[in-house]
């Protein structure tokens, strides 16, 4: 499975009053995304509440997802959670029947963080062995601890052939780099998270962006990765409220979408704390930044 270069979108999920997923409008945010320019979509990831969701509503919303996109981008989704290796496959395996093109896995629910790369590397070929044929990709999920990949490890693991998909969150440049250089010319991609060196990571071969960025200014992630004149102003502009957007994220996210007139609640499971007057005038201020700016 080899993914497009560009921008994969971590997906929100949304949300009724009463804390239901709202399905419809999770169709009309999967247009969103691709009306904007998304090459791909990652959904059930953190950005959509994975936490919060029960099994059966993972499958739901993948699968809504899915069915939205109609085969016109790939659509990775997350499919580990907790439990021993036979659970996490069983569910890794219904996951990969709704049709999505990559099961991701989460490196810190594989082993505690006092073990060593021996034991993941034991459990995800164990893993492995419970769902053949099925492509996958690795992500650095900082909750509940956050696990880097070691070299060593990708190299392993890119000698199955399978693995097709990282989303990056060592937030270092040189690792990025070397995570690229690793992958060689092997069906696999390393998608950035961190917006402060988004250049310089596509520079070096990175595939794209997996940014929580896009879920304010997609179209702007979008044309980050296209290298265009525009680039360094909108990595700025990103970098400069990168702090901002990471507050009360993911209601602030919804926030914004919302005041520039997409119909989401900002209704939100995770607890991320208030979304207060004072951080609403904040986020009003950098939606008229972004309006003068671009």
């Amino acid at each position: 499975m080899k993914l497009p270069e560009g921008f994969i979108p971590v997906m929100l999920t949304p949300f009724t009053a009463d804390l239901q997923v709202d399905y419809s409008c999770l169709r009309k945010l999967t247009e969103f995304y691709l009306e904007a320019g998304a090459v791909g979509l990652f959904a059930n990831c953190l950005s959509s509440e994975m936490y919060e969701l029960s099994d059966e509503e993972r499958l739901n919303v993948i699968a809504t997802v899915v069915n939205q996109v109609a085969n016109r981008v790939p659509v990775v989704a997350t499919g580990t959670f907790g439990g021993n290796i036979n659970d996490m496959a069983e569910f890794s395996k219904s996951v990969y029947r709704l049709g999505v093109d990559a099961v991701i896995i989460l490196n810190n629910q594989f082993v505690s963080e006092t073990e060593s790369d021996e034991v993941f590397l034991a459990r995800v070929h164990a893993w492995l062995d419970l769902t053949p044929g099925i492509p996958f990709g690795i992500y650095e999920c900082p909750i509940p601890y956050k696990r880097l990949v070691s070299i060593p490890v990708l190299e392993n693991l890119l000698a199955t052939g399978r693995l097709c998909y990282h989303k990056d969150t060592s937030l270092q440049i040189d690792e990025v780099a070397a995570k690229i250089k690793a992958g060689g010319q092997q069906v696999f991609g390393v998608y950035d998270a961190y917006i402060e060196h988004a250049i310089e990571s596509l520079n070096a071969g990175s595939k794209g962006l997996s940014c929580i960025q896009g879920n304010y200014f997609p179209e702007l992630v979008v044309e980050l990765c296209q290298k265009t004149e525009r680039s360094q102003a909108i990595q700025n502009f990103m970098s400069e409220h990168m702090r901002l957007m990471h507050e009360t994220y993911p209601i602030s996210a919804k926030y914004v979408l919302q005041k520039m007139g997409f119909p989401i609640d900002l209704a939100t499971r995770r607890k991320v704390g208030e979304l207060s007057s004072e951080m609403m005038k904040k986020l009003d201020a950098l939606i008229e930044e972004y309006c003068e700016r671009f």
